[in-house]
């Protein structure tokens, strides 16, 4: 509501005036210090069924099969969303439709007038998606559920059993393996998806990982972010 982002905007301007951040003490004392060298990372990570520990890298788990593909949550954002779009367009000739039934959901109703605007929402659903009312949906399994016994891939942050559907088994990962699963309904090889990220992605990324900024939406978008139930 128009209150709640009055609100907002007055606690932020608050801290502004008195900023600080937190810091660790000089002489602060660690348990325990990990380092990760992030070149000998290579290709995605996903989280496997059903714990959001059990990680293993796209290789361990090629091939297995995925019933559905869910990309939504609050952990998504706007660039996530034409990622999805980008590599559904420019692999068109070659996949009609997904393999694997697939659910779209944008955190804000913001993020999907936007989505709607750029065409992508049309995009999504002569692919044969499932749009979703802007919100949880499947993440919390509250809005809606998989089938009984599914095995889905998820942009959600959790895993947890029979969270997004009874005895489901779900996996966890990026939006943009996400998107590659759904055309192919199944994990794909490293070799697969960093050939669709090539092709699909990453000649593009300027375009696609641009993100909202209040302070240059239109009118028409700000009036419905604010929850408008109607807006010229």
């Amino acid at each position: 509501s128009k209150a709640t982002l009055e609100s907002r905007i007055k606690a932020m301007e608050d801290w502004l005036a008195n900023s600080h951040l937190l810091r660790a003490d000089k002489d602060a004392e660690y348990f325990k210090t990990f380092d990760i060298d992030l070149t000998t990372i290579t290709e995605p990570l996903v989280a496997c069924p059903n714990d959001p520990d059990a990680i293993k890298s796209l290789s361990e788990v090629a091939n297995a099969p995925i019933d559905e593909v869910f990309v939504g949550s609050c952990m998504t954002n706007i660039g996530h969303f034409r990622a999805l779009a980008n590599v559904f367009k420019h692999s068109k000739k070659e996949h009609e439709y997904t393999k694997a039934v697939t659910w779209v959901c944008p955190p804000t109703r913001m993020d999907e007038l936007v989505l709607k605007q750029e065409g992508h929402y049309a995009l999504f659903g002569a692919m044969g998606a499932r749009r979703e009312i802007p919100g949880c949906s499947l993440c919390m399994g509250n809005q809606a559920r998989v089938r009984p016994g599914a095995t889905v891939f998820s942009t959600s942050t959790r895993n947890f059993d029979n969270r997004m559907g009874r005895d489901a088994n779900v996996y966890l990962g990026s939006a943009e393996l996400a998107a590659v699963i759904a055309l192919l309904g199944r994990m794909p090889t490293k070799d697969e998806y960093l050939a669709f990220m090539a092709k699909c992605v990453n000649p593009f990324e300027k375009s696609i990982y641009r993100y909202l900024d209040f302070t240059q939406m239109s009118a028409r978008t700000e009036s419905f972010a604010a929850g408008a139930d109607s807006y010229a």
